[in-house]
């Protein structure tokens, strides 16, 4: 008798089939393009609202510190943040936050009131509770006349970006000719200095006295008797009192700089006409 256990025989149970690896998407150049391009437009909105923008000089009221011509930067972090601190004024901050002065002499860009749809560049002349008042062209802060001193002429090539009074072109042999404007160099309280131009007596040159309000600036062009600026009503075009929040940035550096004279379609003028001088000049 066989007492040896019987074995077991039966076939092992079919496994069960594994499943096939999903296959690859197709890589897409177009999904990767645009979202290059989303970054990318992320990190231009945050660095232009917060860190620094570029500016250009659209007219002569900052002569002759700045020209039609002029490209610079701002910087936007010195006085806070506001809805005007992003592009297009989007309504995303409430109110002013971060909040800081500006300093008497700062050269600030901000949106123009009371529309608060263009950008403007002006010199800060008046924080709140200053009194300002313009006499026979001699600023008064504060009741206290600012020293003025007479320099030597701003002297400027005329170009396309240029342009002069008649009574102040002076000819020049193989050329338009230049402009040449009486200059003077303002001291204020703290010993900031800058230069101002006086192309004659205006009705700019004698106003009544304005006490800024709180919240608020009083800004003035470099170029007096060309410039619309709070000495001015909303009525005539001026701005009047600008509301701080309406600050976008101070202006910092100079980058690029050109007379008006280049062609797209000649390439070599867009060298000539750069203003070469002018590029990395500090305020």
């Amino acid at each position: 008798m066989d007492d040896t256990a019987p074995t077991d025989s039966a076939p092992d149970a079919p496994r069960a089939a594994e499943p096939a690896p999903a296959p690859a998407k197709p890589h897409s150049e177009w999904r990767d393009t645009l979202t290059f391009l989303l970054k990318l437009a992320i990190l231009v909105f945050v660095v232009r609202s917060f860190i620094f923008a570029p500016f250009s000089i659209p007219s002569g009221s900052m002569l002759p510190r700045l020209l039609v011509g002029d490209y610079l930067f701002i910087t936007k972090w010195n006085y806070g943040y506001s809805k005007h601190s992003l592009p297009w004024s989007w309504p995303l901050i409430p109110g002013r936050i971060f909040a800081d002065d500006p300093t008497r002499g700062d050269v600030v860009v901000f949106k123009a009131p009371p529309t608060d749809n263009q950008d403007w560049i002006k010199r800060v002349i008046g924080l709140p509770g200053d009194t300002v008042q313009m006499r026979t062209g001699q600023l008064i802060l504060n009741g206290k006349p600012i020293p003025k001193e007479r320099i030597a002429d701003f002297v400027m090539p005329i170009s396309p970006n240029s342009s002069c009074r008649p009574e102040f072109v002076e000819a020049t042999a193989g050329s338009e000719g230049v402009c040449r404007i009486p200059r003077f160099r303002e001291t204020l309280p703290s010993g900031k200095r800058y230069e101002v131009l006086d192309q004659g007596q205006t009705i700019a040159d004698d106003t009544e006295v304005f006490t800024v309000p709180a919240g608020h600036v009083f800004l003035m062009g470099d170029n007096r008797d060309d410039s619309t600026d709070s000495r001015f009503t909303h009525e005539v075009g001026g701005i009047r009192f600008v509301p701080m929040q309406n600050l976008q940035g101070k202006a910092v550096v100079s980058f690029w700089s050109t007379d008006g004279s280049a062609s797209w379609a000649l390439p070599w003028t867009w060298f000539t006409a750069a203003r070469w001088n002018r590029i990395g000049d500090g305020f």
